[in-house]
């Protein structure tokens, strides 16, 4: 039986265990990122809130998870313990969304996406596939047996991403 583990916001989970699905809610703004390692079947979610950790460093330093440029290193790195590989990483983003900011005046979801292109542009890593921007809420869950990330997006049926 599968054994559900909630990534709450500004959050993540690294597990080898086959039977875990990661899933995280409510990503509008922010982004989950979902990295996985075939050969290894491990698997990690981050739900990601802001793209920066400079303009809070004190809540970068309580809770990494909250920024893309500290989330997404410490991600990996807890792979990495479980045995996983950069090279054989399989990479899917969703989120990015433009939900309470109608005007577009913050763009946090664009700059989340920017920032996160940026990190791995940086350290060569590609993004396999994405669901990123709309205004739509979005739920991610990866599944640590088969690597498969299902997405429920708010104005559509569920899919594989």
């Amino acid at each position: 039986m599968a054994s559900k583990l909630v990534v709450s916001i500004a959050d993540m989970c690294v597990s080898n265990d086959p039977s875990a699905v990661l899933i995280t809610y409510s990503l509008g703004s922010c982004i989950g990122v979902s990295i996985y390692d075939p050969v290894v079947k491990v698997g990690g979610l981050l739900h990601l809130m802001l793209p920066e950790s400079k303009i809070a460093p004190d809540k970068a330093e309580k809770n990494p998870c909250m920024f893309a440029d500290t989330g997404v290193p410490l991600l990996f790195k807890e792979a990495y313990k479980y045995g996983a590989d950069k090279k054989r990483m399989i990479i899917k983003i969703a989120g990015g969304s433009q939900v309470m900011d109608a005007s577009g005046f913050f763009n946090i979801g664009k700059r989340n996406y920017m920032a996160l292109r940026k990190i791995f542009w940086k350290n060569d890593v590609l993004i396999n596939k994405e669901d990123i921007g709309g205004n739509v809420n979005r739920t991610m869950c990866l599944e640590i047996g088969t690597g498969h990330v299902y997405l429920k997006v708010s104005d559509r049926e569920e899919i594989e991403l």
